[in-house]
């Protein structure tokens, strides 16, 4: 049995997500993780709450909260929305867990031994009214680069370059809007990728089936301008990973943390102990996922997440990983992806822009949002939500190809049958033909399944239902019938059979409604139709079934118009 290691980036604690968010990584991930179960993978697919950082602690006290409360209800909420949108994880943890303060505890004293952590005095951003040093996510201002003039301390979201505080230009505290703000000299921990040049260079040039966007990334922050530069890797924050600990190979960090995107990566790993100790495993049962002499060696480990994230785990994370001399298993492949708009413009929180998961959740079932997404997923270029293309892809794509396709051949066989899978008759050249075309069609859809192209492979699942819809619009059983009942109760079969077809090839999609599906046809399982000609007669004659209430509900115009001008946002 293949083993499969799958984790998504990490959503942030400070809020609920939106749905650019939940297609640049979980919900691909999942499609993934389901698929890979079906094919009879064992996998392991992880994902938590990154909770450490600045904007944890400034979310907590806009919500009156301690930090550590705040955390504790936000990842509560996420994860119930999650489940809302049938995301299959088989942890959802935490990166303020026991297990990844230890984690990130020992990679740090690992990677001080291997001389790649050295203490450096630095000049840092101090805030007279706020009587403090402030983390490079508590100021903003205007990008060196781009010109953005919301980039923060530590990156600017707009050009995705990494800054430091020091670069931006009119910075201000995003405490108290003060400006008042001085450089001062204080100590923290650099990590010394650098010296990793030549490592990282070397498994990167291995990496030769990675997608465009993410080699490309990787290798411009590789090579470009001065190349891997070293990097801070501890904050002065009340809230994270304690840099002074037993055994740290360092003195005179009290009172500091650790960098948010120092232990966030790390919490993958930790996730996997988090799921262990859930379980009621050992330490073994995680380790077989995670260290290559404790059998990860046969595991084929794939990351999701959006291409702002690429840097930092092509890059830092890595280093990490080999620079503390360790046998961890290293990512086998990256899956990133670009951005996706909303409606002419940008999500915006705090504007109320754009659809966030609850939201979504709250107007419609979560097949239809999955659908859409993952058929739009902005894999090579960014992509846009507008609400006209989301009404035309349900109601075509769902409700009048899929959702037609089973209400019009149970209904039709409950009428003229029963809800039975009728008996008699036999295949004729176009069943033949069809079935040929199916055993094409499926083998395409697998081959873009396995290479993880998402909306190829939402395409060739259509093609798949548009093949069934297609012959059973030319068979017409229903005119069939009054001439030649025998063959129409074959093509009925037929009918039946595909739709258990659809329900095994949807569910990776679609998992709601295959259930549906399976439950209305009394399928033991879903599992995946290895041999199409098989799977088309799996539904013996005489097996009963349900006719299912409809799939999928059309949407209206005053709908779509209520939602657009619901979610268009209001001016700041």
């Amino acid at each position: 049995m293949a083993r499969t290691l799958i984790t998504s980036a990490l959503p942030y604690i400070n809020g609920i997500k939106h749905l650019g968010n939940l297609v640049g990584s979980q919900l691909p991930a999942d499609l993934y993780a389901r698929y890979r179960r079906a094919r009879g993978d064992e996998v392991l697919f992880l994902c938590a709450t990154d909770e450490h950082g600045t904007p944890a602690e400034i979310a907590a006290q806009k919500a009156g909260k301690p930090v550590a409360e705040y955390c504790a209800e936000m990842h509560k909420v996420q994860a119930e929305i999650a489940a809302g949108f049938r995301l299959s994880f088989d942890h959802f943890g935490r990166s303020s867990s026991p297990q990844n303060h230890r984690l990130t505890q020992h990679f740090a004293r690992r990677l001080g031994e291997e001389g790649l952590i050295e203490a450096v005095e630095e000049t840092q951003i101090y805030s007279e009214t706020d009587g403090r040093f402030l983390p490079d996510r508590y100021i903003e201002g205007t990008c060196p680069n781009c010109g953005y003039d919301g980039a923060r301390g530590d990156q600017c979201d707009n050009c995705t370059k990494q800054l430091d505080p020091t670069d931006l230009i009119n910075p201000h505290s995003t405490i108290s809007g003060a400006t008042d703000l001085e450089e001062r000299v204080t100590k923290h921990l650099y990590l010394r990728q650098s010296k990793m040049r030549d490592a990282l260079n070397d498994w990167i040039e291995t990496k030769i089936d990675w997608p465009v966007l993410t080699t490309s990334i990787a290798k411009k922050w590789l090579h470009d301008g001065d190349g891997l530069q070293d990097r801070g890797i501890t904050r002065d924050l009340s809230w994270g990973v304690p840099v002074q600990f037993e055994g740290a190979p360092w003195e005179g960090m009290d009172g500091k943390v650790f960098y948010v995107w120092f232990d966030a990566p790390v919490e993958y790993i930790a996730c996997g102990a988090e799921w262990a100790a859930k379980q009621g495993l050992g330490e073994e049962d995680w380790e077989r996922w995670w260290r290559t002499d404790k059998g990860a060696d046969d595991v084929r480990y794939v990351e999701f997440m959006g291409k702002d994230n690429v840097p930092f785990h092509t890059l830092s994370f890595p280093v990490t990983l080999l620079g503390s001399g360790e046998p961890w298993k290293m990512v086998d492949y990256i899956k990133s992806f670009n951005y996706l708009n909303y409606d002419g413009g940008q999500f915006s929180t705090s504007r109320g822009r754009g659809v966030f998961m609850d939201q979504a959740l709250s107007i419609l079932p979560a097949d239809y949002w999955r659908w859409w997404l993952l058929s739009h997923a902005p894999e090579n270029s960014d992509a846009e939500f507008t609400w006209e293309n989301f009404q035309a892809s349900v109601n075509k794509d769902l409700a009048d190809v899929l959702g037609n396709f089973v209400s019009r051949i149970t209904k039709f066989c409950r009428s003229k049958f029963s809800e039975a899978v009728p008996e008699g008759g036999a295949h004729g050249e176009q069943e033949t033909a069809l079935i040929a075309d199916l055993t094409e069609k499926v083998r395409e859809y697998q081959s873009h399944m396995d290479a993880i192209e998402v909306r190829k492979g939402a395409a060739a699942l259509r093609a798949i239902w548009v093949a069934g819809n297609e012959y059973m619009q030319s068979a017409a059983p229903w005119a069939t019938f009054k001439e030649d009942p025998e063959k129409a109760a074959a093509q009925v079969r037929l009918g039946l059979n595909l739709i258990a077809l659809y329900a095994r090839l949807s569910a990776p999609f679609l998992p709601d409604t295959a259930g549906k599906l399976q439950t209305a046809l009394g399928l033991d399982s879903l599992d995946w139709p290895e041999d199409v000609a098989t799977a088309l007669e799996a539904l013996a004659p005489g097996r009963e079934f349900v006719v299912p209430d409809n799939l999928f509900t059309k949407i209206t115009d005053e709908q779509r118009e209520d939602w657009q001008n619901r979610f268009a946002g209001r001016r700041a």
